[in-house]
């Protein structure tokens, strides 16, 4: 089974996030997540982080911090992944779908009713649960 390293952000404005939902031509399509995408050889996770929000986004991180990864296995679609999460609360420009993606800021009660990925959606319900102060 492949498995892929990803980097992902939860961008904060107050005490909304912003949600991406995936086009239709990339695996797990339509489904909503948190911005990030596939780490390149020797990036680390931080480095990832800011490079895919730099181009699927249009903005710059100032501040990330980490928070956790998760490792999730898509067994129907035969690949696993390692999800590294960093909350992000300080950012240069506004977040536009450079790839045509819709974007969306939402609450964390609100964004069930998107259909996030299976393994964000894990962390979507911490996020709930804990409600974090942060923003």
């Amino acid at each position: 089974m492949q498995h892929i390293e990803v980097a992902a952000g939860i961008i904060w404005r107050g005490k909304r996030f912003l949600a991406s939902q995936r086009l239709s031509d990339k695996p797990l399509e339509g489904y909503w997540e948190f911005p990030g995408g596939k780490l390149e050889a020797c990036e680390s996770p931080l480095d990832a982080l800011k490079r895919e929000l730099a181009e699927e986004l249009g903005i710059g991180v100032r501040q990330a911090v980490f928070w956790k990864s998760l490792d999730h296995e898509y067994e129907e679609r035969g690949f696993g992944v390692r999800i590294y999460f960093f909350h992000v609360t300080e950012f240069a420009g506004e977040p536009c779908g450079a790839e045509g993606q819709n974007l969306r800021w939402v609450e964390p009660q609100e964004a069930f009713a998107l259909g996030f990925l299976p393994a964000d959606a894990v962390v979507l319900e911490e996020l709930v649960s804990r409600q974090p102060s942060i923003g």
